[in-house]
C-alpha cells in the first residue's frame, strides 16, 4: 500500500501527486489538514526518520512559533509541535508499506519505483 501524506495546496505535494498519477502508481492521499494525524503515526515517523528530518524549520509555521517553542527542541517537544501544527511537517511524506521518504524529487521517485 502506498500513501502520500501532505497538504493539497503545497506545491511540492502537488508535484509528487502528479508524478505518481503520471506514472500510473496507485496511491492514497492523506490530507494533514482535513484528516489530521494520529500521535502514533508521528511517533512511528520520528522513530524511523528522526524528528530533525520531519520538523521543517524553514517553514512559515516555524517562524510563527514563539521563541520558547523554538528552543531546547527534543523528540517529545518536536512531536507535540507537529501534532499542534501539522503544516510544520516537511512534506510530502511517502509511505510504501512502512518504508518512509520525505520530500519530493523526480529522480528520487524514479529510483524508488
Amino acid at each position: 500500500m502506498i500513501t502520500l501524506y501532505g497538504i493539497p495546496n503545497c506545491d511540492t505535494v502537488k508535484k509528487a501527486r502528479n508524478w505518481l498519477t503520471d506514472h500510473n502508481i496507485e496511491h492514497q492521499f492523506h490530507n494533514f489538514k482535513k484528516d489530521a494525524l494520529k500521535q502514533q503515526t508521528i511517533n512511528q515517523w520520528v522513530d524511523s526518520l528522526g524528528w530533525e528530518v520531519l520538523l521543517n524549520k524553514r517553514s512559515t509555521t516555524w517562524r510563527k512559533l514563539s521563541e520558547n517553542d523554538k528552543t531546547e527542541i527534543d523528540r517529545d517537544k518536536a512531536i507535540a509541535i507537529m501534532l499542534d501544527n501539522s503544516s510544520i511537517i516537511k512534506r510530502p511524506v511517502l509511505d510504501i508499506n512502512g518504508t518512509l521518504y520525505v520530500g519530493f524529487k523526480a529522480d528520487q521517485y524514479q529510483d524508488i519505483f
